[in-house]
């Protein structure tokens, strides 16, 4: 009987070889290990926490080094234009020197004569009542200007925006010399007081010594209150209409409805407005020297401008450096003050 030799078919060849595209890819996952510790799924689980854990090192939204090369020119032009400067102003406000010769050390006698000195203390009182034409009147004539534009449709809103802003991007020499035509003895203001029959009250508004603070605070106003109302007119125009009209279904009245629904919808906008009107109040300098330099006396010198009169006029460079540092501690205090009462906490 003859020997029958069986040659394998298609279907042995599938089911008993274990070559070909899958015995190599389980080659490569390391299937056929012998230790367990690639051999499986378990092994490529392995191999990806450990991927995994290489890019876990770092937080998502963790900064990375390189990122600080994109500051450093910023912040070198920072510390050399002002964190050097202040330093040395600081360094300075410590000895009596006049800018030329040696200086002597003084302690802390220029910083306690801000609060001895009566020349000292005027500047920064002129200082906070100014800060009430600069910053208190602006916003509210903001609020008003912008609450009225809620509730009434104004024609021609554009240019009237334009005309009431454009004081602020004017220069403050033009702004001074302005008003000191204004002010003249034959100005603007005591001519068109002649002419209503009410020239007994025309005077030389900034030579006099009570009024010449007040008048030039008014100035401050006309120059501020423009950007206030841009700021307002902007943070109205995103206020939802639909909850003007759930106050006016509720009953609300104008006052009601502003204090409900603009002023509350308004606090950032507020705290900016406070915030930029605050430090142009107690920075002035440019509108004082330009329309009274400080007088009649000192009725309306303010902390800028001594800085620049002990500085550069009676050479008291020493006093004028702790009146900077002084300014720019207050300057600081008040505008977190004002930003933390408008704004508030924040909710969490």
């Amino acid at each position: 009987m003859s020997r029958t030799e069986t040659t394998p078919g298609p279907m042995s060849r599938r089911r008993g070889s274990s070559t070909g595209p899958q015995s190599d890819a389980s080659d490569r996952t390391g299937g056929g290990s012998s230790d367990g510790r690639g051999s499986g799924p378990g092994g490529g689980r392995v191999r990806t926490g450990r991927v995994r854990g290489r890019y876990r090192r770092r937080s998502p939204g963790e900064p990375r080094a390189v990122g600080y090369l994109y500051v450093l020119p910023a912040a070198l032009v920072f510390g050399l234009l002002i964190l050097v400067p202040l330093g040395q102003s600081v360094f300075y406000s410590f000895f009596d020197w006049d800018g030329l010769s040696v200086a002597t050390p003084a302690g802390l006698s220029n910083y306690t004569s801000l609060f001895t000195d009566p020349g000292l203390r005027g500047p920064f009182v002129h200082a906070l009542v100014l800060l009430l034409f600069y910053a208190l009147f602006p916003v509210l004539i903001g609020l008003l200007l912008a609450a009225t534009m809620s509730r009434v449709k104004v024609h021609g809103l554009a240019f009237f925006r334009t005309a009431l802003f454009l004081p602020q991007v004017l220069a403050m020499v033009v702004v001074a010399v302005t008003w000191r035509w204004v002010y003249a003895p034959s100005g603007v203001l005591n001519e068109l007081l002649r002419r209503v029959g009410l020239g007994g009250l025309a005077r030389a508004w900034l030579g006099d010594f009570n009024l010449a603070l007040p008048a030039v605070g008014i100035a401050g106003t006309w120059v501020g209150f423009g950007l206030c109302m841009v700021l307002f007119i902007a943070g109205v125009q995103s206020i939802p209409k639909e909850r003007y009209e759930a106050a006016r279904l509720d009953g609300a009245g104008a006052f009601r409805e502003f204090l409900a629904v603009t002023l509350p919808a308004l606090r950032p906008q507020v705290a900016v407005a406070a915030t930029l009107t605050i430090v142009a109040g107690l920075r002035n300098f440019d509108l004082i020297y330009l329309t009274t330099a400080g007088g009649p006396g000192n009725s309306t010198a303010v902390p800028a401008y001594e800085v620049y009169h002990r500085a550069f006029e009676t050479g008291q460079v020493g006093a004028a450096a702790a009146i900077g540092i002084a300014l720019t501690v207050l300057i600081f205090a008040l505008t977190v003050v004002a930003s933390r009462l408008i704004e508030g906490k924040d909710d969490r």
